[in-house]
């Protein structure tokens, strides 16, 4: 009995002390010029007023209340920013005061505390890192330097298709286009597409736990108080243990490249882990752990953006027969007789590059990018304090009806008269890269990538949807916006 009344009294007070905490801080917010803000409920904060298509309820929201909107999100205040005049307004005005990034449980566990590009604090160490992705692993050269690895690699997905209609049986779009980013990926990187000398954990598997747990809901993040209710869920030992597996197979994969010693043969086309090893060579302070970062930086930005656009640009061409035919003529007339795509007739597609340019406006990858203010500022005449979490809605800024005409339709022919190279993304109408400090330094790994499949995706074989059903096209969100269902479908093979 005194039990239970202790246990009342207990829940009473905390109850009591979560609510002079919630008054306190809405006593100080109504002192702030704070930019317009949904009715909110008491601990929870507007939560409950999003979904798992959180760019899409974002979207809603800020139709009513603005392109420059707060949310709080349990203890976490977040500026959600829908406009592109607000994008140029953070980035370009503002751009040192935005140039971190929030850091999630998940992310200082798995990701060496936040020591990757991605996510290390604006400084020097910041800008030493993003000068070597730059310089030594993701310039024009050392991208051109891996064409037969993406070659290999597409010609074999090719073979599988084939393989598949030959058979009649349908064909895991979705499940082929993320083998082949992984792949590509994984041998740029690491050099190898296989699991390590066990045999117990393939990078494959290891690359879609550490995309989910990222993305999972951790109560300490908005919840710190909370926190403690992310053991008893089993998140943090999920972490820790996908944390040690990825440290091992990293472990391993330096040792390797070790004991091959190419990192210093000027002969040999070194893959990243070379690469990074020569640095870690020269600098003392650029260490193990700091090469394992970098890396797990390509399988977040690389994979999941690589595939993922793939498979919206196939979808969107099955769902726009007319567009699918003119592309396909475009890339059979280019290549001709010579019954292989190269990558220098990519540069004569013009059409190809408007049609994934279109299917990255209407389905961006990133179509939610994090950044958070370091300092407390103004922007367009609201306060915002400092260590508020910025929530830049791409996917909303791409079918905003005032930019784009027809917003929600994919006609690849409205990017024909553009001369603006979103590559470097300064319209902020356009950003599928990104922009500012933290714009994407992959982005022409990725677009030659994807330029490439495409195009051999189309020459090869006529695309058609099993027993004429309608494609669903639903989406679903985790670090990237993905379709929800997997893609299956019916190639058949052009030449024969």
């Amino acid at each position: 009995m005194l039990a239970d009344h202790s246990f009342t009294l207990s829940c009473i007070f905390i109850f009591f002390t979560f609510f002079v905490v919630w008054l306190t801080n809405r006593y100080r917010a109504e002192k702030l010029n704070l930019p317009p803000s949904p009715p909110r409920l008491p601990i929870i904060g507007n939560l409950h007023q999003l979904g798992f298509l959180l760019h899409r309820h974002v979207h809603i929201l800020s139709e009513k209340y603005g392109p420059l909107m707060l949310l709080h999100l349990g203890s976490t205040p977040t500026l959600v920013v829908s406009s592109a005049d607000m994008v140029r307004e953070i980035k370009v005005t503002h751009d040192i005061d935005f140039a971190n990034r929030p850091h999630t449980t998940a992310m200082k566990m798995l990701l060496y505390g936040c020591t990757n590009i991605a996510f290390s604090p604006y400084g020097e160490y910041w800008a030493r890192l993003r000068k070597i992705a730059a310089m030594e692993l993701l310039n024009n050269k050392k991208v051109q330097s891996f064409r037969n690895v993406r070659e290999e690699e597409i010609a074999l997905i090719i073979q599988k298709i084939t393989s598949s209609s030959s058979v009649g049986s349908p064909v895991n779009l979705t499940e082929l286009v993320t083998t082949l980013a992984n792949n590509i990926l994984c041998r740029c990187a690491l050099g190898r597409k296989d699991g390590g000398q066990d045999g117990k954990k393939n990078n494959a598997d290891l690359a879609v736990e550490l995309l989910e747990l990222m993305t999972t809901f951790c109560f300490g993040d908005l919840f710190p108080r909370f926190g403690w209710i992310d053991n008893i869920t089993g998140l943090t030992g999920r972490i820790k243990k996908l944390s040690k597996n990825l440290d091992i197979y990293f472990e391993q994969t330096i040792d390797e490249h070790l004991s091959h010693n190419n990192y210093d043969n000027p002969h040999y086309n070194k893959d990243f882990v070379d690469v990074l090893l020569q640095v870690h060579k020269n600098d003392a302070n650029f260490t193990r752990d700091t090469i394992k970062a970098l890396i797990l930086d390509m399988f977040i930005g690389g994979i999941e953006t690589v595939s993922t656009t793939l498979e919206w640009t196939m979808a969107e061409l099955l769902q726009n027969p007319n567009v699918m035919r003119k592309a396909q003529e475009e890339v059979r007339r280019v290549v001709g007789k010579n019954k292989e795509v190269k990558e220098e007739d990519i540069q004569k597609m013009e059409y190809l590059k408007l049609v994934v340019q279109e299917s990255m406006r209407l389905h961006p990858a990133a179509g939610i990018n994090l950044v958070e203010s370091s300092m407390a500022t103004t922007v367009k005449g609201f306060q915002v304090p400092a260590k508020t979490t910025v929530l830049i809605n791409h996917w909303s800024i791409h079918r905003n009806s005032k930019s784009w005409e027809r917003p929600n339709e994919f006609v690849p022919e409205r990017f024909s008269n553009n001369a603006v190279d979103y590559t470097l993304g300064q319209d902020f109408n356009f950003t599928p890269f990104g922009s500012g400090r933290r714009i994407c330094p992959g982005k022409l790994f990725a677009l030659i990538a994807v330029e490439s499949t495409i195009a051999n995706l189309l020459y090869w074989f006529d695309w058609k949807m099993m027993g004429g059903e309608k494609l669903d096209m639903s989406e679903a969100f985790m670090t990237t916006i993905k379709l929800k269902m997997p893609v299956h479908v019916v190639a058949v093979p052009h030449f024969s």
